[in-house]
């Protein structure tokens, strides 16, 4: 089997990469990138391409499965960047995978494409992916789900895969994930579960996440296996201000919603972090997800609990973990005095 992966390098995608070179049905893997590693990983021949002006179709042509991961959060202050990428990018990548007649399609959805939901009772795949309107990145997942509503109705030869995982996350993503939300003034030496005094009480502070060696998994079960459709992933337990509490070590403050934003949207505003206040809405409004169909249908069951991720995530960026690709490059002086170079949330910093 010849797996095509938009977006190779980043968080996902080398999980991916590290389930499939177990996968004696995966054969080869072509890893698209705009900047390519040097080092070698499994089954893995990389080319260098540019989602939004490249030509994708020769990339893609004798392929069994596309798996479309390629995605911009930054920079967030700079809209039309991010629509180019996120959502034009997945319409040439769409286009090029009808075009070469690719016969299975995986997309990289997120708990960010629903709509408005609960907070105090799980969700299936049916609920609305409208988005949330106040956030750029909720609003590029649902135009492209969108898109796949289309492309489902007008290709149905084609399997076509949406996974919507929560936060994924992994220790050699720490610095991306840095870069992305945090920005250069976070000094990751304070990131230590005893080092956290509080955590904010907001009744709707409740998200789930997922280790990205878990997420890697579940895309190689959604390149092997005959399935279509949606899938929820994340792992167990859903986090709230009493389990972020407990794990660690804090004490619950009450502060209302409001306030956090007002306190976000300043410091987003100085230039302190890269953030836009649009994230706590997201945060706050989208549902719980129900996970059971990607267990039962999909196969898939994770390895590593929802708080295992985040420890994981927080070792890293402790200790500026990362892995030798452009997007997941360890942490450094060099690299957050180019970020502070280049502007807080102006520009990708990669």
């Amino acid at each position: 089997m010849k797996v095509v992966v938009i977006g190779a390098t980043g968080n996902a995608g080398t999980s991916f990469i590290r389930a499939a070179a177990t996968d004696p049905d995966i054969t080869s893997i072509t890893g698209v990138a705009r900047r390519v590693p040097t080092a070698p990983m499994p089954k893995t021949d990389w080319v260098s391409a540019d989602i939004t002006t490249d030509d994708l179709g020769p990339l893609m042509r004798d392929a069994d499965v596309v798996v479309h991961l390629a995605w911009l959060i930054q920079p967030s202050r700079d809209l039309a960047a991010l629509y180019e990428t996120n959502v034009e990018g997945s319409r040439r990548v769409f286009e090029a995978a009808v075009r070469e007649e690719v016969p299975a399609l995986v997309y990289a959805s997120s708990v960010g494409a629903y709509s408005l939901g609960p907070k105090d009772r799980p969700v299936d795949e049916t609920w609305p992916t409208q988005g949330v309107a106040t956030s750029f990145y909720s609003r590029h997942k649902a135009a492209t789900e969108r898109m796949l509503d289309e492309l489902e109705a007008e290709h149905p030869e084609m399997r076509v895969v949406r996974l919507r995982p929560g936060l994924i996350f992994k220790s050699e993503s720490s610095t991306e994930q840095r870069r992305l939300f945090a920005g250069p003034f976070l000094p990751g030496s304070l990131l230590h579960p005893g080092a956290i005094p509080v955590v904010p009480d907001l009744p709707r502070l409740r998200f789930q996440c997922v280790h990205s060696y878990d997420i890697g998994e579940a895309y190689r079960l959604a390149v092997t296996k005959d399935v279509r459709g949606a899938f929820n992933v994340a792992a167990d337990p859903i986090l709230d201000p009493a389990e972020l509490a407990d794990l660690f070590g804090a004490r619950r403050v009450r502060i209302t919603a409001d306030t956090i934003y007002k306190l976000w949207n300043a410091s987003y505003k100085l230039r302190l972090h890269p953030t836009p206040p649009g994230w706590l809405d997201l945060a706050l409004q989208t549902p719980v997800m129900d996970t059971t169909r990607a267990r039962t249908e999909l196969g898939w069951q994770p390895t590593h609990t929802s708080r295992d991720a985040l420890l994981d995530l927080l070792k890293g960026m402790r200790e500026g973990e990362g892995i030798d690709t452009p997007s997941l490059e360890p942490d450094s002086v060099k690299m957050r005095l180019a970020e502070l170079g280049k502007g807080v949330g102006r520009a990708n910093p990669y």
